[in-house]
Formats: C-alpha cells, structure tokens, sequence
C-alpha cells in the first residue's frame, strides 16, 4: 500500500458534472463509489470540498458584496456539498463523519483534531467542512492544513482536468502535461496548482501533492496504487 492516510481535495465546480451550477447527483455517486473502492483497501480518506458550484466568495465580492460576509457565505456553501458526499457515501456503506470549522451542532461535529484522527483510526470517512472558518483563506488552503493536521501522506487534489499543464489545457490545445514536478519549479514557472497560501503549507511541511481527473471512474484506485496518474508535486 503506497498510503496509509490521504486527504482528497474536490472542487465544488466538479460535482456540477453536465450542469450549469448545483449538485449532480449522479456525479457524488459516483464519486462515492470510487471512494469507497479505495477505502475498502484500508486506507484511511479525509475529504475537503470547496463551494464554486454553488457560491464564491471572491466573485460576489467583485459584484459589491463585503469579502468577509461573501466568504463566510462560500463555507456554508461547502457543508451543503459536504453534506451531500456525506449522504452518497453512507448510501454505499461508508460511515463517515462530517467536522465543520464553523458550529453547526444539529447536522455536524465540530471541527477537533484529536477527534477527527480517531475517526480516521476507526475507519470512518471524514469530511471537512466550512474552510479553516476565516475569511480570505480557500477550500485548497482548508485542505492543505487539515492534511498537516492529520498527518496526512498526500493531498488529493481531484479536478476536471488530468494534472498541471503548461499552459491552461481548455484554452491552448497544445500545452503539455507535466508527469512530476518540484515546488520550486511550480513557483518559478508560475503555474497554477493551488492558491499561494496553500501551495506554501505543503512544501513547508513537505507534503506531496497529486493533480489529477476525479471525473474517470477508477483513476482515485489507480493513484492509490501508485500508478502514474496526474501531476506530482514534491520537494
């Protein structure tokens, strides 16, 4: 087993699927599948979703919006999306676990550490959600740092597209994919794999971090595996 403990990044805009915002239902299921897939192999899944499909802050904020009300509105809209996973895993068979860094004690615990590595230590699925509960910081950096925090081996971070290019892939049909890079050339050659603030946390701590595409079914077992799926970043 390549890893024991690994935190997955989702972005609230990959469970949109087809659609134009919202939820698709069939894409969490799908989702949930995979996860449990590579959860039955015993390795224990810590889950961080962002809020895009449904609410960002930043974007209301260019609209007139305070950033600090419009951030606090994307947290929530992350625990709609976590609550959601949560619901799909169980249907699978999965217990799972929702911790928000923002109280909300009639449909999650609160976000504790200790607790949340016992859960993890009992095989249940744990969700993170709600961001760090700060203005100003992204679902990536709520995932960097709860990697950490857990001692999690990698982060995740599961998305619409097959890892880092040199250039967006959706707009230059003739970018290439990186197989492996270093956090000193994501820096020098400026691309983009996860905001500052979050790409920081992990090559401080020394946390490795794989890009890949969520949205074909298996690629989650193949990383696991440690096939070569997707970009790595390390040290």
């Amino acid at each position: 087993m390549k890893y024991k403990r690994i935190l997955l990044k989702l972005s609230g805009e990959a469970l949109m699927g087809e659609k134009q915002y919202g939820i698709d239902i069939d894409r969490v299921a799908q989702y949930a599948k995979d996860i449990k897939a590579v959860h039955d192999t015993g390795i224990e899944i810590a889950i961080v979703i962002g809020g895009g499909n449904i609410y960002r802050g930043l974007s209301a904020e260019k609209s007139g919006m305070d950033r600090v009300q419009a951030d606090y509105m994307g947290m929530l809209a992350t625990v709609i999306n976590s609550m959601a996973l949560q619901d799909a895993l169980e249907k699978v068979g999965c217990k799972t676990r929702l911790l928000t860094a923002i109280k909300m004690e009639q449909i999650c615990e609160p976000f504790i550490r200790r607790r949340a590595v016992r859960h993890l230590e009992k095989s249940r699925i744990v969700i993170f959600g709600a961001g760090t509960g700060n203005p100003y910081f992204t679902t990536d950096t709520a995932a960097s740092l709860r990697a950490i925090e857990i001692n999690a081996d990698v982060v995740l971070k599961g998305t619409r597209v097959d890892g880092i290019y040199t250039s967006d892939p959706l707009k230059n049909p003739d970018a290439t994919r990186y197989e492996q890079l270093t956090f000193k050339e994501v820096y020098q050659n400026n691309l983009n794999v996860m905001d500052m603030t979050a790409f920081t946390l992990c090559d401080e701590n020394k946390l490795p971090i794989i890009v890949f595409d969520m949205n074909k079914p298996g690629n989650f077992m193949k990383i696991t595996n440690g096939e070569q799926i997707g970009t790595l970043v390390i040290g």
